[in-house]
């Protein structure tokens, strides 16, 4: 089975986009990192070299090992990248990624913790999704639901499965086979934009979560779901960390990342490291380096002195 993986990165989100691959190569995946991105390349793509594809004459591929290769696609796209992400495994599928048998999505933010062909089989049964922390019980009744189905019928479509849980848009994995389902994400969108004032360009549309459309891409994910033709797998907000019990991945969501985040600071605030705070930083030593030996090392006696002393100050 051929597979890619890609994400989207701009700013800072580099240091996430090195870990998130060391994470994939160190758990087994091989091949092609397809990473989108605006603005110029960090430091630690220096070795790069120009290897141009039809859609994006200006890409270039960094050779991190002889059989993982992360390919820098400069996009100028006026979308938000969390809103761009179905647009954007669609032009791989129909460009240099054309021969893949699936493509996975992560956030930049997101750390891989179990075996790539875990993720491989996980794509056959359906778009593999992972349920959000907050609001994960919204069942099918559920008033934002009732709004959403407006929007279904104003895209021409019916509801073909009953959902009961809210999804995280942070990880999107699609065979081939159930493609659909990335033209039904992208095409409700712009029914979206069309009738329901979505804005391309905004993470969100409102501060309001009693408004349809608060976080965008993923309430546009979540009518995606209830309403695509193709299969759906689904796991728990476990697969994420972000309750216990996980084993998949670990998304540093919120807006301190592991990469910026103070330890000290934060544990005399009552927040101790999180599982992807510690997993980022154990994924940051290799194969690609973005950081220095000596920053590695301080970080993790970081978390380990703030995790010891964790165990007796937390806020309740």
């Amino acid at each position: 089975m051929e597979s890619v993986v890609c994400t989207l990165f701009e700013g800072s989100f580099h240091k996430g986009v090195a870990v998130l691959a060391n994470s994939l190569y160190n758990n087994g995946f091989r091949g092609a990192m397809y990473v989108g991105y605006k603005g110029a390349l960090p430091v630690w793509c220096s070795a790069s070299v120009t290897k141009p594809f039809p859609q994006w004459p200006n890409a270039t591929t960094l050779e991190v090992t002889s059989d993982f290769q992360i390919h820098f696609l400069p996009l100028t796209t006026h979308f938000h990248f969390t809103n761009y992400k179905p647009n954007f495994m669609l032009e791989l599928w129909d460009g240099p990624a054309k021969t893949a048998d699936s493509i996975a999505y992560f956030d930049p933010d997101i750390v891989v913790k179990c075996p790539w062909s875990f993720f491989e089989t996980w794509m056959k049964y359906g778009a593999a999704l992972v349920h959000e922390v907050v609001s994960n019980d919204m069942p099918p009744t559920h008033p934002l639901r009732m709004q959403w189905n407006n929007i279904i019928e104003q895209s021409g479509r019916k509801i073909t499965r009953e959902v009961h849980s809210y999804i995280n848009a942070g990880f999107c994995g699609v065979a081939r086979q159930h493609v659909e389902f990335l033209h039904t994400w992208k095409e409700v969108f712009q029914t979206g934009i069309d009738t329901s004032q979505l804005k391309a360009e905004n993470f969100h549309l409102s501060k309001d979560r009693t408004s349809m459309f608060y976080t965008q891409d993923q309430d546009v994910l979540n009518i995606a779901a209830m309403c695509s033709k193709a299969a759906i797998s689904e796991m728990g907000p476990e697969a994420m960390d972000f309750i216990h019990g996980g084993y998949t991945m670990a998304h540093a969501t919120g807006s301190s990342k592991p990469w910026t985040r103070k330890y000290l600071s934060a544990f005399l605030m009552g927040f101790p490291p999180s599982s992807a705070d510690k997993l980022y930083w154990v994924q940051s030593s290799g194969p690609i380096q973005c950081f220095s030996q000596n920053e590695v090392k301080r970080k993790k006696l970081a978390i380990k002195t703030v995790s010891f002393l964790g165990r007796f100050y937390r806020r309740y």
